[in-house]
């Protein structure tokens, strides 16, 4: 084999590798899967590695929330110290390319060998251009547009210095108490794993999504590895208990499309997952993650997740907890402090080798190498850049775009809705959202300034200006507020029904009601869990006051998880959910509510008909007594005090036009192993405009080794119909997608007999197929 001498500079640091082949080098870091499989991005990782001190490595390691330097010089904080010793190889959530600039500065000062500091964040759904909350804009059922917003976002953050990205959240949620419902993408397994590529090719570059060496292109991180949507009672960071098969069949598989979509980081989850703390699950990061999927790259814990196995009692101590989390695979520590301070004594007493401190700092140096850092750490510090594409037209146009999308109609009796603009009309504007603005884009809008987020009435006046739609406003009622330093609602913030009388006389004098309500944003996100899950405050009370009016009432819905609509549902005459739409929320609702956009979203989560259903989501499996509704007194799984069905199921959504779905066919009744064949139906748009429908694909294997669920999502196609407009939806159907864990837990396509609907909701029955797998 060829041997031959290389030469690396590393800010001014030349390294001679003798004898090296050109696949690898001798004594290569042992069991490092490289993410990038590049023989001299490898060889590179270890001529830097074979410099650096035990300290440094572990420095490397290290990860701070960014306030150990504000003015050009370090802070004297403990984080401070660490930087001037080089010892921090991360900082996350600080912002501005020229401050930034500083901070790097201020890392090469210190640090020996000059290496440079990686810059993270979490851009949830947007920079300062915020798009709506994930969950809303899943909603839209749109991939490409879901992968734009994301390439947005990391175009504002990469310009700003932000190299890596603390998203997407590809959490399968199924569980509306929890608050942060609001970062994923609903309930379904495949819907899931779609927007999870999505918006995995989105963060790290639509054109090669595993190439980072552009300045505009950003390291995802796939969160939280795993189970933290299935947190016990729907309280935040509580335990999670499931069975091997439910983990795998439900929520892995996101995940490993991530893998599969190149994603360059995974986030560990706060929550103990059978009794062992995620960031110290060995089953997790190293069989699971690290040798059956073959992930290459980095690990970092969430917000100081190793110090609380200390508090999960999984770990003794602060130390014991850095044992833990290394022999698990963790490659960095959020904030915790446990392998800066704790990792060398480990190292000394043979607790840790050296060798597994290695792997992880060559995961983070190729992070580093990727993303062109070596070769110039101020590459992502580009305040022209930043100038230009931040909030620049484009994107809010975009922004503007996705929120009309997410925006679901629940409701419109009697089609009240649209308020078109040409129809002389009163409408009386109640609500606390009607002028509410800092709630509009919702949690985790890192850099989304609150102030410049347009609000409903702003958006309203901008669309019917010179119509023949005139507006009066009354507020009615305001939202109650969470007090973040008790986690209560705030005494002092307890809604009165003071202003209840004026918004019941503007009522009176109106044709339509037109009324906004929802959470106040700090009610969902993170450490936002609820027990109770209707309107908050007295806006129900309000409702009521305002049905006995007569007029017809449109309810907007602004929050962040679905909600128990009951009441609403069977009194109100329209409902639109419109989530938290971002800073273009008051145009794109109004866009909806005028009818310039005809709403198509779907839900991506069930909305119940109360707490006491959940968890309800629609591929359940049944039991061995399911509700008949032709005997109902039979003793069957049901309640005595509410339907076993939903208030909304997943799927659902209205529009101001209709479609019609007919002559549904498949092209065999049997699908041979290894073939396939095609499932159709004609949709027709039967009504007056033109309209978008999600149509969907469901399956069921009748039969199976072990119990399936009643159906599955398989595919969904987005379509455009004009006013009377029929096209042909196809489906291709083939053995991958009938594969389920048998009971033996093997990923197999059973033959057998199989269900197939193509439908306008989980809950439509009406164009059922079927079809056999055979061998």
């Amino acid at each position: 084999m060829k041997k031959s001498k290389i030469l690396i500079v590393v800010f001014g640091f030349v390294v001679t590798l003798g004898a090296c082949s050109e696949v690898g080098i001798a004594g290569k870091t042992p069991d490092w899967k490289s993410y990038s499989g590049d023989p001299v991005i490898e060889r590179k990782v270890d001529s830097v590695l074979n410099l650096m001190t035990l300290e440094e490595k572990i420095g490397q390691m290290n990860q701070y929330s960014g306030n150990f330097a504000t003015t050009g010089e370090v802070a004297d904080t403990k984080s401070g110290e660490y930087l001037k010793k080089g010892m921090i190889g991360s900082t996350f959530n600080v912002f501005g390319a020229d401050h930034l600039r500083m901070l790097q500065e201020q890392n090469l000062k210190h640090s020996r060998l000059k290496i440079p500091m990686l810059f993270a964040a979490d851009v949830i759904h947007g920079l300062e251009t915020t798009f709506p909350i994930p969950l809303a804009e899943a909603c839209s059922w749109d991939l490409e547009l879901m992968e734009k917003s994301a390439r947005i976002a990391a175009e504002e953050a990469t310009a700003s210095g932000v190299a890596w990205n603390f998203a997407p959240m590809i959490d399968i949620g199924r569980d509306p108490r929890w608050g942060r419902v609001m970062e994923g993408a609903g309930e379904d397994v495949y819907l899931g794993t779609q927007v999870a590529r999505a918006r995995v090719r989105g963060f790290q570059g639509i054109e090669d999504y595993t190439d980072l060496s552009k300045p505009n292109t950003m390291m995802a991180c796939a969160k939280h590895f795993v189970g933290y949507g299935a947190a016990q009672a729907g309280r935040d960071y509580h335990s999670v208990d499931m069975s091997d098969r439910m983990l795998h069949e439900t929520y892995l598989p996101p995940f490993k499309a991530a893998v599969e979509e190149g994603v360059a980081s995974f986030m560990t989850a706060f929550n103990t997952l059978n009794g062992v703390p995620c960031t110290g699950n060995k089953y997790l990061f190293k069989e699971i993650l690290r040798d059956r999927w073959n992930f290459g790259g980095m690990v970092v814990t969430d917000y100081t997740a190793i110090m609380e196995m200390v508090a999960h009692a999984f770990a003794k101590d602060l130390k014991h907890a850095a044992d833990l989390a290394i022999d698990a695979g963790i490659d960095m520590d959020m904030i915790s402090e446990a392998f800066v301070t704790h990792l060398k004594e480990l190292v000394e007493e043979g607790d840790v080798s050296e060798e597994q401190i290695d792997v992880a700092v060559s995961r983070i140096l190729e992070m580093k190498f990727l993303l062109g850092l070596f070769d110039d750490p101020f590459r992502y510090f580009d305040a022209e850049r930043q100038q230009k594409v931040v909030m620049n037209p484009e994107h809010l146009k975009i922004a503007r775009e996705a929120a009309q999308r997410s925006i679901v109609l629940l409701k419109n009796e009697g089609n009240v809705l649209p308020l078109t603009k040409n129809e002389s009309k009163r409408v009386a504007l109640i609500g606390p959202f009607v002028k509410e603005r800092e709630s509009l884009n919702g949690e985790w809008a890192i850099k989304g300034d609150r102030n410049k987020s347009v609000t409903l009435l702003e958006g309203l006046e901008a669309k019917y200006d010179g119509s023949r739609v005139k507006f009066t406003y009354a507020q009615g009622t305001t939202l109650p507020l969470i007090d973040r330093s008790t986690q209560k609602v705030s005494v002092r913030e307890v809604p009165d029904r003071s202003g209840f009388g004026e918004a019941v006389n503007v009522a009176r004098n109106s044709d339509v009601i037109l009324v906004a309500m929802g959470e106040d944003y700090h009610w969902s996100g993170e450490a936002a869990s609820r027990t109770d899950i209707t309107l908050p405050g007295n806006q129900r009370e309000l409702l009521k006051e305002l049905k006995k009016t007569g007029k017809p009432i449109v309810l907007v819905l602004f929050n962040g998880r679905p909600l128990d609509l009951s009441w609403e549902e069977e009194n109100v005459d329209a409902i639109v959910e419109a989530w938290y739409p971002g800073m273009m929320s008051g145009h794109a609702v109004s866009d909806v509510l005028s009818g310039d956009y005809n709403p198509s979203a779907k839900l991506v989560m069930t909305f119940p008909r109360n707490v006491g259903q959940i968890p309800v989501f629609y591929n359940m499996k049944n039991t061995g007594r399911p509700f008949d509704a032709e005997h109902p007194a039979d003793y069957r799984s049901s309640y005595i005090d509410s339907p076993n069905s939903p208030l909304y199921p997943f799927g659902y959504g209205l529009s101001y036009t209709t479609f019609k779905y007919a002559n549904a066919k498949i092209s065999s009744d049997k699908l041979q192993v290894g073939g396939s064949l095609t499932a159709s139906v004609e949709v027709t748009n039967t009504g007056d405009v033109s309209g978008e429908e999600v149509v969907q694909l469901y399956l069921r294997d009748r039969v199976g080794s072990v119990v399936r669920p009643v159906k599955e999502l398989k595919g969904f196609k987005k379509i455009h119909l004009k006013a009377g407009e029929t096209k042909m939806v196809e489906f291709s159907i083939d053995e991958e997608m009938l594969k389920m864990y048998n009971i033996d837990m093997e990923w197999v396509a059973e033959p057998g007999e199989f269900d197939l609907w193509i439908a306008t909701s989980s809950a439509d029955e009406a164009n059922h197929l079927e079809f056999s797998l055979v061998e």
